[in-house]
């Protein structure tokens, strides 16, 4: 008897789709793309706390009367960083020009007498911040913050006393050369709520259609 062997071929699967391929890689494009995206979203910005170790106090004698504003020359701020003022039975105001002179504020942009109170710097320009504790300002108790407008222009001096609009040179001392390490209080990366939002949706859209 002949003996009868059966051979079954098993097909081996298709493994190299051109088509596949083609959408795997339009789909890692997008993803990169969005990642990038939602990268560029994020902003730089550094939180300083005020008067370094001391934290707001009244200056401990005359002649440091103007340790505020030489803390605040030494350093350089831009649009989004936050000052943070740690002190105990005081409080801190933000005040206009003309309150800031005379050490008086009957309608302060910000009342604050948390003992640890985070102030954000929401536009370029000055902000001009006292205590509101009486006699305190008189002391020295009080600064102005300028805030650049780019950061390219971080660089530059602080704004000139010839200015009318301007505060006086004794008010806004000149910087110098180097800022104390211990003014930068912490660096942190702030991302933007609506682009984290757009990603988001795109990544959920893309992986929705795989």
């Amino acid at each position: 008897k002949k003996k009868t062997i059966s051979l079954t071929l098993v097909r081996a699967p298709f493994i190299s789709n051109p088509k596949q391929q083609m959408d795997s890689s339009k789909k890692i494009i997008l993803v990169t793309f969005l990642v990038s995206f939602y990268m560029f979203s994020c902003v730089s910005s550094t939180e300083f706390e005020v008067g370094g170790e001391d934290g707001w106090i009244v200056p401990k004698s005359k002649t440091l009367g103007d340790a505020f504003n030489q803390w605040a020359s030494d350093n350089r701020f831009k649009v989004g960083d936050t000052l943070r003022f740690k002190y105990t039975k005081d409080s801190v105001l933000v005040v206009s020009e003309e309150e800031y002179k005379k050490c008086k504020a009957t309608k302060p942009q910000l009342y604050s007498n948390n003992e640890d109170t985070v102030f954000k710097l929401d536009r370029p320009g000055l902000f001009y911040f006292i205590s509101g504790v009486s006699g305190h300002c008189e002391k020295g108790q009080k600064m102005i913050v300028k805030v650049m407008e780019t950061e390219s222009s971080t660089e530059s001096p602080p704004p000139s006393s010839s200015s009318s609009s301007s505060p006086s040179s004794s008010s806004l001392p000149a910087s110098t050369p180097k800022a104390k390490k211990s003014n930068a209080y912490k660096t942190a990366v702030q991302f933007s709520s609506s682009g984290f939002v757009v990603f988001a949706v795109l990544v959920v859209s893309v992986f929705g259609l795989v």
